[in-house]
């Protein structure tokens, strides 16, 4: 049991330093809360920032946490809850509304077996609906981390989807 809560300890230690270490690397002002909080979601293996994490970025940064966590949860490149490793945001401002991003939400569902909000077992994928990627001349459009995939299909996503897989083997 004694060990156990020493590795707890030392976690904790090495996520405070790693935290401190971004925060000094970007800066120790609040204008720069939104890029630390990206490089503090890009460091984590699931995709997101803990809410030990935002606790230690409102402590250094002297901002409460009610700030730090609206910052963290009203952005959508930002996330407080788990995620896959390829986070599947899927547009749903009008132009792809309109051209059927709710029957591309139902492709990727079937593609990847989970449903919106959900991770895949394996960790690699996760869905979820976001606001306007800014790709209306090619809807109904996706975002992938950071690659936007447009005039999207049944065929295109599957293709996707299985390139995407690829890379990980």
């Amino acid at each position: 049991m004694a060990a156990k809560n020493v590795k707890e300890g030392e976690v904790a230690m090495n996520m405070d330093k790693r935290i401190i270490k971004i925060i000094e690397k970007i800066g120790k002002t609040s204008d720069k809360l939104i890029e630390i909080l990206l490089e503090v979601q890009k460091q984590s293996d699931e995709n997101y920032i803990t809410e030990k994490e935002l606790k230690i970025i409102s402590k250094e940064l002297r901002i409460p946490l009610s700030k730090v966590y609206g910052v963290a949860s009203f952005y959508s490149m930002l996330s407080t809850k788990k995620r896959g490793k390829y986070v599947v945001q899927i547009c749903n401002s009008a132009p792809c509304y309109v051209k059927n991003s709710k029957e591309v939400a139902k492709f990727f569902e079937a593609a990847l077996g989970i449903k919106m909000g959900e991770i895949t077992e394996d960790g690699l994928f996760s869905l979820e609906f976001t606001s306007c990627i800014g790709a209306c001349d090619l809807a109904p459009a996706v975002k992938i981390n950071e690659e936007i995939y447009g005039n999207l299909d049944r065929d295109k996503i599957y293709k996707i989807i299985d390139s995407l897989r690829k890379e990980e083997k």
